[in-house]
Formats: structure tokens, C-alpha cells, sequence
């Protein structure tokens, strides 16, 4: 099975050795996505809300970059630092899924750098 590395312009170069997206038989996969900027800063210190949406229209840059749209995504991996932004982050993420929502899980854990609040991981079927 082919697969295709999907890096929309203008991404930052990761911090470790994967990619934001990888494409295979129609299915997007999105990489683990935290509220970085292209030179691997936390945005939005403190901000849950605005955390989340930086997540979100990154995810959706990776989306679009395979030729799909946030309608395409099917599931959704959330790893939050604290229950506490659980109802900030569901606020947002409805803006995103406003119609047929997506499946997904939601824990409670650490992340890779202490000022992340989230961090988001996809799957979209796109071009289906």
C-alpha cells in the first residue's frame, strides 16, 4: 500500500522524525498536534480555548493540504493536561464538527512541553 506524506506549506519542522499527516488508500492519518508555532513554541499560554483552536486550524491546514475538508474527519484522539479545560476545549471543538460529529476519546495526561493544554490526533477519509 502506497502512502504519501502530507506537509501543508509553511509547517514548522517537527520535533521529532514524523510527519503532520500521512495519506494511505484514502485515509488521512493526523499526527499529534500541540498549540506550536513554526519554531515548536507553546502559543497561547494558559488559553485552553484559543489552544484549541490553534490545534484545530492546524489540523484543518493538514486536512486541506490532502485535498479533504473537516467534514472528512471520522475520528479524533484528545489529550488534555487537566479536566478543568474539558468544557473550553468541547466549546471550540463544536464550531469545528458543527454538523455529523466525529468519533473519538478524550484522556487526561502530560504532553511534551508543560505550557501545551492539548493535543489532538485525526483520522479523515477523504476523497471517499
Amino acid at each position: 500500500m502506497p502512502k504519501q506524506s502530507i506537509i501543508p506549506a509553511g509547517s514548522g519542522k517537527p520535533l521529532a522524525p514524523y510527519v503532520p499527516g500521512s495519506m494511505a488508500d484514502g485515509i488521512l492519518y493526523v499526527a499529534g498536534t500541540l498549540p506550536f508555532d513554526k519554531d515548536n513554541n507553546v502559543v497561547h499560554v494558559g488559553d485552553a480555548a484559543a489552544q484549541t483552536r490553534h490545534v484545530l486550524e492546524t489540523i484543518k491546514g493538514v486536512v486541506e493540504a490532502a485535498g479533504g475538508t473537516m467534514d472528512d474527519v471520522t475520528f479524533n484522539m484528545i489529550m488534555l493536561t487537566d479536566w478543568a479545560n474539558y468544557g473550553k476545549v468541547n466549546e471550540v471543538y463544536a464550531e469545528y464538527f458543527p454538523g455529523e460529529k466525529p468519533a473519538r476519546y478524550c484522556i487526561q495526561c502530560g504532553l511534551v512541553k508543560p505550557d501545551a493544554l492539548i493535543e489532538i490526533a485525526s483520522i479523515a477519509h477523504v476523497g471517499q
